[in-house]
């Protein structure tokens, strides 16, 4: 919990682009400052000192730490302010009990204000942020956002080719991601110019960029064209279209693998980089999303506060005898949350005790979904042991329990 003893103001912030609106409280709740603040470092440093001033240690509270909040938090540091973060999901809760529908700057910030003087064991601390920290953050929400370019990409290309050609979509669409078939597709867009172009021609092209599957695939993509005899209306079209969609996907990925290089260079100077990496299923872009959200795991008094906060903590829906069974609550982080759920299905075939952790769970009759929340569950508490102590993961061999 952050220690607020001896904190002259709370200023709660509700950050803006091009300004914030700040709200004072003493201690005592008596309200000093009201008033926007531009979202400049002199006007900010010349409201931090005068509060300073007049009242000793200012506690600055924003609910957006990062982008829009940066500043104000850095040239806060800077006067010598102490800072906190308000959980949005918090923020917002705690905003249904305050009177009024309006939803306003300065009623946001009043909130914050005042939730961070009445109820400061919500409150996280932020501390100095350091440059490797700060980098990987912007790099890894613009791996994020090529990601999901590229999954949109995909699935338009999925989508046309099953319109136009369903059987060549079920051999080339679960392939997208390899070079080799973004390759193909960008000069061979159309069943029509994949025919004209020839198998064997084909597999002699394609055999540099994948030894091993190039004659299989191949041979997979003409006995598809021979399903089909017949030509859907605006087939023609793909010749335009696929090749365009195509060398986009492959620019992406391209991008997201030099970007990767860049997240690992940078991740490899980080002293948890070694830490994390020792969790099985915890890979380059999973570290520096672990390392951006969670830190060094201090401001998390417990696993459970760790788990709550990546939205891991199964809850279970009742309501007299009816019970719904369990749930991953709709809260908390979603890119830890993602992070830690595609590291469990990740670390299955790596780790056997997560692997027999999986199975029994599947035994008491959990789904899938279920059971890899659980699994997800469990590796937050090992994770958070990880962090605190500084140590690697130890893999753990699964004891067999024989019944008569």
């Amino acid at each position: 919990m952050l220690d607020t003893d001896g904190v002259g103001v709370f200023l709660g912030m509700d950050v803006g682009k091009s300004a914030h609106h700040g709200h004072g409280l003493t201690p005592a709740g008596k309200k000093i400052f009201d008033k926007p603040m531009p979202n400049s470092e002199p006007k900010l440093r010349a409201v931090f000192d005068k509060l300073k001033a007049k009242f000793g240690t200012v506690l600055v509270i924003v609910d957006q730490p990062a982008s829009i909040g940066a500043l104000p938090l850095t040239v806060a540091r800077d006067a010598g302010c102490e800072v906190a973060y308000l959980p949005g999901l918090a923020m917002r809760r705690i905003a249904d009990l305050y009177p009024g529908e309006a939803k306003t700057d300065a009623k946001d910030a009043a909130v914050i204000a005042d939730a961070a003087r009445t109820m400061p064991h919500i409150l996280r601390s932020l501390e100095l942020t350091d440059e490797i920290t700060a980098e990987l953050t912007v790099l890894t929400g613009f791996d994020q956002d090529l990601a999901a370019g590229a999954t949109r990409t995909s699935n338009r290309i999925r989508g046309l080719l099953t319109q136009f050609h369903p059987s060549l979509e079920r051999v080339l669409g679960p392939r997208l991601d390899h070079p080799a078939v973004t390759w193909l597709l960008e000069r061979h867009g159309s069943p029509a110019a994949l025919r004209k172009a020839g198998r064997r021609r084909l597999v002699e092209l394609i055999r540099p960029k994948a030894p091993r599957m190039a004659q299989r695939l191949i041979d997979d993509v003409f006995d598809a064209l021979d399903e089909q005899t017949v030509i859907v209306p605006g087939t023609g079209t793909l010749d335009i279209v696929i090749p365009s969609l195509a060398a986009s996907l492959a620019a992406v990925h391209d991008q997201r693998k030099a970007l990767e290089a860049q997240i690992s260079t940078l991740l490899e100077a980080h002293p948890l980089h070694q830490v994390l990496t020792s969790m099985p299923g915890v890979g380059v872009r999973t570290a520096a999303v672990l390392l951006v959200t969670v830190g060094d795991g201090t401001g998390f008094p417990s696993a459970a506060h760790l788990a709550s906060y990546a939205g891991l903590a199964p809850t279970t829906k009742s309501s007299g005898t009816s019970i719904h069974g369990e749930h991953a609550p709709r809260g908390g982080n979603r890119q830890l949350k993602r992070a830690m759920f595609l590291s469990a299905f990740a670390c299955m075939n790596a780790d056997p005790a997560s692997r027999a952790y999986y199975d029994r769970q599947r035994a008491r009759s959990k789904t899938h979904t279920q059971a890899l929340l659980r699994l997800a569950r469990q590796r937050i508490s090992v994770l958070f042991a990880m962090l605190r102590d500084g140590t690697f993961h130890e893999s753990r061999t699964p004891t067999i329990t024989l019944t008569a």
